[in-house]
């Protein structure tokens, strides 16, 4: 390592990358899910306002039916009741808004108002690990309702459209699992064996092993997750369980590991067929008794996460609020878009901030092209409208995943096609309304996020590092005694696996950080190769058992 220090323009280059931000990605494997889900939550309330003639009301249900876009990747029992929190979310903060709007119709009032709830929103979002699309549809409901004129009489008739549409979106959401009810569990575990089979074909020396491995360890502690969600211990849940033990075993001894084989039963999991049997053996019943002491264990709650998010949280108040503000001056009839732009900027660390910014500037602009195209066809009758409305919710979130700025272009004629219901609005002045107030939205929330630094972020890592050395610990106690306890030791050496998805994870968004003094980047390596030989050693003292055996089926499994 170069002991030369950072020249001020390394230090930028290095914080402020412009390679890769357009590129690129792969598809989620459920893309299509919430595309479509959200196209047939949007069409049944919005084809019904149509043919009674009250396309006005059509914002109203659209913040019901947007619900339909959240946890997908969730066992249904586990998705029912993040749905019902997300309604409760997003029928809550429509209410502050309309309530807001009828007592006042102040702009400066407004922007503050909509500001703090845009605080609110990402510091519970990220608290409570909703996934996406995160905050900022909440938001973006929320700060649009504010701008929507009304009396005070109208919002509990505006209130229940929004919670039939969003009534109707929970259904939506759940109807999949009618035809495949362990489709979450059975994708989270198939991610989990491609992931520790990438890895196993590095044999854990060659070329990328130490990227193949981080991935596997944060799928398979992305399936154990998925996998301890859900409440039944059914014996499909159980087949599944001991498949991610052979991502787990993989993972610790990737050299003695088959990848094809590991394929082969991710293959399998794609379809609605019996779970492929990994076979029963001493490590695997062992695991299974860690899993159980661990459901029964108390877990953390949610809002104990709340104290790491304060920077980001503030980030969000300030940068919504002065963006408003700054549209407001500028004499912009919708400064919510500004705050909206500012609101979806921030992430993790400053780099990935400074990423979404450039992203989402990038496609707000396309997308303004994009309806200037489409404009006169929706202005054609109602029923275009209608329809390019679903068109662009279903393009939004089949481009999403790809990169954020390519599902921007189908968000942008979105939001702008919803101001449309309410009446006609000349293209021209829309167009540039929205232009100016990304651009606006995009500086003023990035300089905000500059001026909030995070200095924190270097001390969490410390205390990461602590709890990696505390369950490594803990684990090595366990392997030194002659005949440990099965549960305890498992229970160990999951503990320790989190803990150091929870370090990589925190290492990486601390270095994304400025204005901080230097990481103690040599001390995470060395921990993660030291607590990388203990879980290896704790699979070891499992493995010479029993072979696996063939014939099991899953039905055979005891409870």
């Amino acid at each position: 390592m170069s002991s030369v220090p950072p020249t001020p323009l390394n230090r930028i280059a290095r914080h402020l990358p412009l390679t890769g931000v357009l590129r690129l990605g792969r598809p989620s494997d459920i893309w299509f899910k919430p595309a479509l889900s959200v196209v047939v939550s949007v069409a049944l309330p919005t084809l019904t306002l149509l043919v009674l003639g009250r396309l006005d009301l059509a914002m109203y249900t659209m913040a019901g039916s947007l619900c339909a876009l959240y946890a997908h990747n969730r066992p249904y029992a586990a998705r029912a009741r993040a749905l019902a929190w997300v309604v409760v979310g997003m029928i809550g903060g429509l209410a502050v808004a309309l309530v807001t709007a009828s007592l006042t119709a102040d702009p400066f009032v407004l922007v503050t108002v909509g500001a703090l709830m845009a605080a609110v929103q990402k510091a519970l979002c990220d608290a409570t690990r909703i996934g996406p699309p995160g905050n900022v549809v909440l938001t973006f409901i929320s700060s649009a309702s504010l701008f929507a004129p009304q009396t005070l009489g109208q919002v509990p008739a505006h209130l229940a459209l929004a919670l039939a549409a969003a009534a109707w979106a929970w259904l939506v959401g759940m109807a999949p699992g009618l035809l495949r009810p362990h489709g979450p569990e059975r994708r989270a575990t198939a991610q989990a064996l491609n992931a520790a089979a990438a890895h196993a074909a590095t044999a854990g020396t060659g070329d990328g092993h130490a990227r193949t491995r981080a991935a596997a360890a944060a799928a398979v502690h992305a399936a154990w997750r998925t996998l301890l969600s859900t409440g039944a211990r059914t014996a499909p849940r159980r087949a599944l369980e001991r498949l991610v033990v052979r991502a787990e075993v993989a993972l610790a001894a990737p050299a003695d590991a088959d990848p094809e084989r590991l394929r082969a039963w991710a293959r399998q999991l794609r379809g609605t067929g019996p779970v492929p049997e990994a076979g029963e053996t001493a490590a695997a019943t062992d695991e299974l008794l860690g899993v159980d002491a661990e459901t029964t264990a108390p877990h953390r709650p949610w809002w104990t996460l709340l104290g790491p998010l304060t920077p980001i949280v503030v980030r969000t108040a300030l940068g919504c609020a002065l963006a408003g503000y700054a549209s407001l001056a500028l004499g912009i009839g919708r400064p919510y878009w500004a705050l909206v732009t500012a609101a979806s900027l921030y992430q993790a660390n400053m780099t990935l901030t400074w990423k979404r910014s450039i992203q989402r500037v990038v496609g707000n602009l396309v997308g303004v092209l994009v309806f200037a195209a489409v404009a006169p066809l929706a202005h054609a009758s109602d029923l275009a409208l209608v329809l390019l409305c679903m068109a662009f919710n279903f393009g939004a979130e089949a481009l999403m995943g790809r990169n954020y700025w390519l599902g921007s272009i189908c968000v942008t004629p979105l939001a702008l096609l919803v101001v449309e219901f309410a009446g006609y609005h000349e293209p021209g002045r829309l167009i540039t309304e929205r232009a100016v107030d990304t651009v606006v939205g995009a500086l003023v929330g990035f300089v905000a996020a500059v001026a909030v630094t995070n200095r924190r972020a270097g001390d969490r890592i410390g205390h990461a590092l602590a709890a990696v050395d505390r369950a490594r610990e803990r684990a090595a106690r366990l392997l030194a005694e002659e005949r440990p306890a099965p549960a305890a030791l498992e229970s160990a050496r999951r503990s320790l696996a989190a803990t150091l998805v929870d370090l990589r994870a925190t290492a990486d968004a601390a270095s994304g950080e400025w204005w901080q003094r230097a990481l103690p980047e040599e001390r995470v390596v060395l921990t993660e190769q030291s607590a990388h030989r203990t879980l290896a050693a704790t699979i070891r003292r499992q493995g010479p058992h029993a072979p696996a055996g063939t014939g099991e089926t899953t039905e055979d499994v005891r409870p």
